[in-house]
């Protein structure tokens, strides 16, 4: 068995280093192994980033920022009443023709875009169970009551209509779950009785093809020469697989890698001082929280949950594991976000209040409860483990004994959507640039009524819910602001969370790199990305 590791490591360093030999090669020590290559039944951003070069969505977002720009569709018109959006596709868009499963007869068309929609949408549609009929982003935004029809007018014109307006409908289909599939491959491999094989060797009609993946070691691509944008300027790209920051860092200090995610903190100052590297830095579009559970006792009660946010000393969470890269949390929307309320304030840290309320609630000689603690670092929580024992030290003070309890990744996050967890820490980076995409999908009753919802504190309060759902109707941002500052109001009132910190975006580059451009989403685009020879 570790002669078996041992080869396969040796095997994916020996291809990292025949790629990184050619002039055109970009490699890109990403954190982790993708769940599939099938973004729609993903929510991690290290699956939407080993997606990101295989596909494309019917718009985009322009690399580097927010603003919607034409994808697969070239325009667009909306009905006046906010409800009808009419597509023009693309013509001449090709497939890759990589795949040893299949080779495409045809040009993308308007009957892939209703497959991937429906694949999500129908449960009678025969791809809606293939690998997860868990579609946790197309029923967390509620979509599946939102859509009305989704009709092909002819081979390249879509008509999309909405049971009701949607202000952020645009954005929402330029994330990563919306992305596009072709039918032909689809029907092709449900013939052949392998289904999920267009989700294990996808086709796109993206920038890069994939060329090989083996799982905890290296995904290749390769530059697809006809792509409708033009051909990407690097010929190979290359994610090297390395889960440990320390490990990234040597490799970008050696050259074998051009781009890493999640520096450790405490790396920084080294970073800054070598003059091979370049950091990038922008506020961040996240949060890292630590939520409670409000259907389970004792955590129904919100006495018990405003009892723990007065516990838990913030600043010493941030001065000790963020260091120079955290600002503190209060609201569950980052302060770079429009409709941000600043005249929310925090919990104090004050534990002898706290203690009082936790008496008030029942609780006069303290309690026992668990404590979720992530097993990865995310770009919200640089630590969750060291994060867990700084929490547990501060609710000891106070009579609350806190077992820290953590699970594999992919095992973490199912039990927490479950509701397993009494409280427990996860987090979260924008897809859009709108605070629906915060405050509705994390928070909303739509998503905390499924077992496979995002809103982990299973947050159910119908005045914060109504808030939230009315802004998604209106198109005047100044009237949407006014709702979700009022939101935020109720949020902090009601204590689902104890909101921790928004961590600063910080991206170790190679200086060879020329025009990598931040996500504001914290994902990785290297179409249009160069590497000097």
């Amino acid at each position: 068995m570790n002669r078996s590791i041992l080869l396969a490591a040796a095997c994916a360093s020996a291809l990292v280093a025949a790629s990184a030999a050619s002039a055109k090669t970009l490699v890109f020590c990403s954190e982790g192994s993708p769940e599939n290559f099938y973004p729609a039944v993903n929510t991690t951003g290290t699956s939407f980033d080993a997606n990101e070069p295989v596909y494309n969505r019917i718009v985009e977002f322009e690399r580097g920022s927010t603003k919607v720009v034409p994808g697969l569709a070239e325009k667009w018109t909306i009905s006046e009443d906010g409800t009808v959006y009419t597509f023009n596709l693309r013509k001449g868009v090709k497939w890759h023709s990589a795949s040893r499963s299949f080779k495409p007869t045809r040009d993308f068309n308007a009957d892939d875009i209703l497959f991937s929609i429906e694949r999500q949408w129908k449960d009678d549609n025969p791809y809606f169970k293939v690998t997860s009929a868990n579609h946790s982003y197309f029923g967390d935004m509620g979509l599946p009551k939102l859509l009305k029809s989704v009709e092909k007018v002819d081979d390249y014109t879509v008509k999309i209509t909405l049971n009701q307006p949607e202000a952020p409908f645009l954005s929402d289909f330029a994330m990563a779950f919306a992305a596009i599939q072709s039918k032909e491959y689809a029907d092709a491999m449900l013939k052949a009785g392998t289904p999920e094989k267009i989700d294990q060797d996808p086709i796109g009609t993206g920038p890069f093809y994939l060329v090989q993946y083996q799982k905890d070691a290296v995904i290749r691509y390769k530059a697809f020469p006809q792509y409708w944008a033009g051909k990407a300027k690097i010929d190979d790209l290359v994610y090297s697989i390395t889960p440990d920051a320390s490990v990234r860092w040597a490799k970008l200090q050696k050259g074998e890698c051009h781009v890493m995610p999640y520096p450790n903190p405490a790396d920084l100052d080294a970073m800054r001082k070598d003059a091979n590297v370049q950091i990038l830095e922008q506020p961040g579009l996240n949060i890292g929280y630590l939520a409670y559970n409000t259907t389970r006792k004792p955590f129904d009660d919100v006495r018990v949950r405003r009892a723990m946010n007065m516990a838990i000393n913030k600043k010493a969470i941030i001065d000790a594991v963020y260091l120079s890269t955290g600002i503190a949390a209060k609201n569950p929307i980052p302060p770079s976000m429009w409709s941000y309320n600043d005249d929310v304030k925090d919990d104090p840290y004050d534990p002898a209040a706290a203690k009082k309320l936790l008496a008030d609630a029942g609780f006069p000689n303290g309690m026992e409860t668990d404590l979720w603690a992530m097993p990865v670092q995310r770009p919200y929580n640089p630590n969750a483990k060291r994060i867990a024992e700084l929490m547990q030290a501060d609710l000891a003070k106070i009579g609350v004994k806190a077992e820290i309890k953590s699970y594999e990744w992919g095992e973490y996050r199912k039990r927490m959507q479950a509701g397993e967890h009494q409280m427990g820490m996860l987090g979260w980076t924008g897809d859009n640039g709108d605070p629906d995409n915060f405050l509705h999908t994390l928070l909303g009753c739509a998503s905390a009524q499924t077992a496979s919802g995002s809103n982990i504190a299973k947050f159910c309060y119908k005045p914060f819910d109504e808030l939230v759902l009315k802004a998604k109707t209106i198109s005047d941002q100044a009237e949407r602001t006014k709702l979700y500052a009022q939101a935020q109001v109720v949020f902090k009132e009601q204590a689902p969370w104890f909101t921790i910190a928004h961590a600063v975006q910080l991206k170790p580059v190679s200086k060879r790199v020329i025009d990598f451009k931040l996500s504001p989403f914290g994902r990785h685009t290297f179409y249009g990305v160069d590497v000097k020879e």
